[in-house]
């Protein structure tokens, strides 16, 4: 678990206006970001549906999306996740943490699991062939990483759980105890 102070500080010395655009809706994004940080323009208020959805990122970071949310209380699934309903938990004001099996070691994977387990807000799940080793989503945000020690992504996580100003649904749970017990794969 992380202390609160010092991923703020963090947070507050990794903080530019460095950004790059990726796939979206055209309505204009709030960029709250990190150094690398790429931002789409997903609006609130997004479709629920019970089909796939062909989004333009990998792994997505807003659009239309299931009705029932990925549980995300600090949760660590060792399964790779249906995309529909882990954006529905970052419409929640979740963050995603996923890693690359390929890429990323046991070492590594208990790594995020340590910064991610039993943190209301996130979670994390294998991605396979997601295009960097390790990446953390936010509703219109994306941070990738090669290193699961990388500090920006627990300074991802700090500046953009639950944050008013991109959390489209704010206060929404993330508790989803059947999700957990049964998680919807692709």
């Amino acid at each position: 678990m992380r202390s609160a102070p010092a991923g703020l500080a963090l947070a507050g010395l990794l903080l530019t206006g460095c950004t790059s655009t990726v796939g979206g809706s055209a309505s204009p994004a709030v960029e709250v970001t990190l150094a690398d940080t790429e931002v789409a323009a997903y609006p609130p208020g997004q479709l629920h549906t019970d089909e796939d959805v062909d989004y333009p990122e990998t792994p997505p970071v807003g659009g239309e999306h299931d009705p029932q949310w990925a549980d995300c209380t600090g949760s660590v699934y060792d399964v790779e996740l249906r995309r529909e309903n882990a954006v529905h938990s970052l419409e929640h004001g979740a963050v995603w943490v996923t890693y690359d099996p390929a890429e990323v070691d046991a070492g590594g994977v208990a790594t995020l699991a340590a910064l991610v387990e039993g943190t209301s807000g996130m979670f994390l799940s294998p991605y396979p062939g997601q295009g960097s080793p390790v990446s953390a989503q936010a509703w219109n945000h994306q941070l990738r990483a090669d290193d699961p020690a990388d500090p920006r992504i627990e300074a991802f996580a700090t500046l953009l759980v639950s944050n008013p100003d991109t959390t489209p649904e704010l206060g929404a749970t993330c508790e989803n105890p059947a999700f957990l017990a049964a998680p919807l794969t692709p």
